[in-house]
């Protein structure tokens, strides 16, 4: 068979030999299960298999560079004993039998993805699998026990008589799916933790895959939004006749989000825009800035806080011991500066709403704002069946993906304009109206005895609240009497990699208080565990120090109740060579760190050169139980560290009269090639179900270089960017 680009593949009609490739993109936008597509057989949302025995994967979450285009088929694959060369996937459409079993919608966020498909999927292919062979010993007339599978074929073992799936697939499709399966056990995986050649990788080279800023009907009109530039401002009149005078400017109108030039090309909807003659109300933020907040949020650090978690005698053992150490940290907001800034193409018809867009977030209940096809309905006026979502791939995620602020401008463009339209942001537009990393700033204190042990912890975190915004329901104020992380007030976002503590100390407390500062935050690669990460293991650090303990040892001496944390920081240590001397004017540094189910420990090797801090070499041990494909394990693991880095050095979002200073990778840096460090990456698998794997990676990096700038300099580094 002639392989397909992906543009045939998604086109090809459901006839002959590609029978499963018609399921169309988006087909159904209710809650009852998804149509099959006339497919010969499809016993579940996810699986499809046609009379020529190819197999099409239903991917149910958003591919943003993380794999899942490819793990997701794997784990099908492996319990379907299908053949690989045979696998292809297609994005899901927007429907209930997607919600992610881990946070309850079809979100892609959490580091997720394979953790809560690690049963499913894998039950569902070996039912599949059930059904093959039983359809295959029923056309032979044999018992289905004499029978297996193996590589997309079903084999009667006495006879040697095979036949493939498609020519059982029919016969299949009419057997009861079984109950209970049982899966593979470990020791038969053929593809489950083997590295595989990822199913997007050509397109990727080709240029043939389609983003959202490339996706819609041909002829889409183009949009871009002029928005108050300060925060909770809002419209309070224009003028659109210049805007009208530019060339190609096809009409500008008003939406909730601020004025909308609609054009027949992105540069004259620009122009149109520049053109654009407004007035804003810039309400009562206009005024605010970054030493304001920083201000704010060091008196809110003075404060008592609410408690998150409280062992032994908590604060008090701090204060009772006959050394007390302090420290205080900030760290800044943060931009998520994907490469693909925000976009969406949307039609509003009489016969319903079709959108198209890279989201993490297709569809949710209403306590998660019902995700994208929930708020094209809302806008557009007419019931969720009535919206179709084609999911695009993603040119950047990290949690501003799961916001439909792009979606809401999209769908009022094109309903007020009746005509599909496509809204781009400019990379100034995403810069300065993000949902942004929320600033934090916390108070560290531990108590040392006269023995020179850590007998007490304390640590407040303030910090703007996301789930306030995003689910109000999870931090209810009015909750005061509820136990653990929930506690009235409390979201459990900010204080994560806190409240988890992995050191064992007799007396230890974490408070948050929130601060409501006007500024909108979201969720960014790794959420809390970027704040909290940072603070604990510099500080860990700081007290190895104090008690004249090696950092490594003395971490060690803390995790007795943490192997996994130990295991991988003994390995670090090991590898990067830990206690060896470096050249005059370097530092080695370290940080352990779990989040997402998965525990890391990174090393890394900084020079000082000045006031300029390099990083020469990252050692990073990661384990996340099962690996699926080690090769995706790998490179997410680099990008994470990369992204990580460029937060540590680079990365911080200021305010000046409510609005954002920075506009662009001129003042918002990333790290550049040439300033990158070399990345060893060692895995260490074990039996555990798989635990996140695009998150873990980014904690950690900034603590192991602030502490290699410690070892290399004595300063210590309390504040991001890091700076001399």
């Amino acid at each position: 068979m002639t392989p397909l680009t992906r543009r045939e593949f998604l086109q090809t009609t459901a006839t002959g030999a590609v029978l499963t490739m018609g399921v169309s993109l988006g087909a159904c936008g209710g809650e009852s299960p998804p149509e099959s597509g006339g497919v010969a057989f499809a016993p579940d949302a996810w699986i499809r298999i046609d009379t020529e025995g190819n197999v099409l994967v239903i991917v149910d979450r958003s591919e943003m560079g993380q794999g899942v285009s490819t793990s997701l088929p794997m784990l099908v694959a492996e319990e379907l004993d299908a053949d690989w060369s045979r696998v292809r996937y297609q994005f899901a459409p927007a429907n209930k039998a997607y919600y992610n079993s881990l946070n309850g919608a079809q979100i892609t966020g959490g580091s997720t993805s394979v953790m809560a498909a690690w049963v499913p999927l894998r039950e569902a292919a070996a039912r599949a699998r059930v059904m093959l062979l039983t359809a295959a010993a029923e056309e032979w007339g044999v018992p289905v026990e004499s029978c297996r599978t193996i590589s997309g074929e079903v084999i009667h073992e006495e006879t040697g008589r095979r036949l493939d799936f498609g020519a059982v697939v029919a016969r299949a499709a009419l057997i009861p799916p079984p109950g209970r399966v049982t899966l593979k056990d470990p020791a038969e995986y053929r593809l489950i933790g083997r590295p595989v050649a990822r199913l997007d990788l050509e397109p990727h080279v080709t240029g043939a895959i389609t983003f959202g800023i490339d996706a819609g009907p041909p002829g889409a009109l183009v949009a871009v939004v002029a928005r108050c530039p300060v925060f909770g401002g809002r419209l309070r009149s224009f003028d659109a006749t210049a805007a009208l005078g530019v060339s190609g400017v096809h009409s500008v109108v008003e939406i909730p989000e601020g004025v909308a030039v609609v054009a027949s090309t992105t540069w004259q909807a620009i122009k149109g825009r520049e053109a654009l003659q407004v007035e804003w109300d810039e309400g009562p933020l206009a005024s605010l800035d970054s030493a304001a907040i920083e201000s704010r949020m060091h008196a809110l650090g003075n404060e008592q806080g609410r408690e998150a978690r409280r062992d032994g005698a908590g604060a008090a053992g701090v204060g009772d011991a006959a050394q007390v150490i302090e420290a205080r940290y900030d760290l800044p907001f943060l931009a998520h500066a994907t490469m693909e800034p925000m976009c969406c193409t949307a039609s509003v018809t009489d016969e319903g709403v079709t959108v198209w867009v890279p989201t993490q977030a297709q569809a949710a209940p209403a306590l998660f704002g019902g995700g994208s096809r929930g708020v094209a309905a809302e806008v557009a006026g007419v019931s969720q069946d009535r919206v179709t979502i084609h999911t695009t791939n993603l040119g950047g995620g990290f949690g501003r993906r799961a916001e439909t602020d792009f979606v809401r401008e999209a769908v009022a463009v094109a309903k007020a304009v009746e005509a599909p339209v496509r809204v781009l942001w400019t990379r100034e537009d995403d810069m300065q109206h993000d949902y942004y990393r929320p600033i934090s700033h916390h108070v560290l204190r531990a108590g040392v005895s006269d023995r020179r042990e850590v007998v007490g912890w304390s640590h407040h975190i303030v910090a703007p609240s996301i789930l306030q915004r995003y689910v109000p329901s999870f931090v209810p104020d009015w909750a005061t009497r509820l136990a653990g992380p929930l506690k009235g007030g409390i979201d459990p976002t900010a204080v994560e990699g806190a409240i988890d503590l992995p050191y064992a100390f007799p007396n230890l407390e974490v408070r948050y208080t929130r601060a409501d500062l006007g500024i909108p935050v979201g969720f960014w690669r790794s959420v809390g565990h970027t704040h909290t990460a940072f603070v604990v293991e510099t500080f860990i650090d700081e007290l190895a120090v104090a008690v004249d303990r090696d950092p490594v040892a003395f971490r060690l001496g803390l995790l007795g109740n943490a192997p996994r944390h130990a295991r991988v920081l003994e390995r670090a240590a090991e590898l990067s060579g830990w206690g060896t001397a470096l050249p005059d004017g370097w530092g080695r540094g370290v940080a352990v760190h779990e989040s997402f189910g998965s525990f890391v420990a990174q090393v890394a090797e900084v020079e000082v050169r000045g006031t300029e801090v390099h990083v020469g070499r990252v050692v990073c041990v990661f384990d996340c139980g099962v690996v699926i494909n080690p090769d995706t394990v790998e490179a997410q693991l680099q990008g994470a560290i990369v992204f990580g880095l460029t937060a540590a050095l680079k990365g911080a979002i200021t305010i000046k009269g409510g609005r954002v200073e920075q506009s662009n990778f001129h003042d918002y840096p990333l790290l550049r090639i040439d300033e990158m460090p070399v990345i060893e990456v060692t895995l260490a698998p074990n039996g555990d179900a798989p635990g996140g794997v695009g998150e873990p990676g980014t904690p950690p990096i900034a603590p192991a270089v602030a502490n290699a700038v410690h070892a290399a300099t004595g300063t210590r580094i309390r504040r991001l960017p890091i700076a001399l």
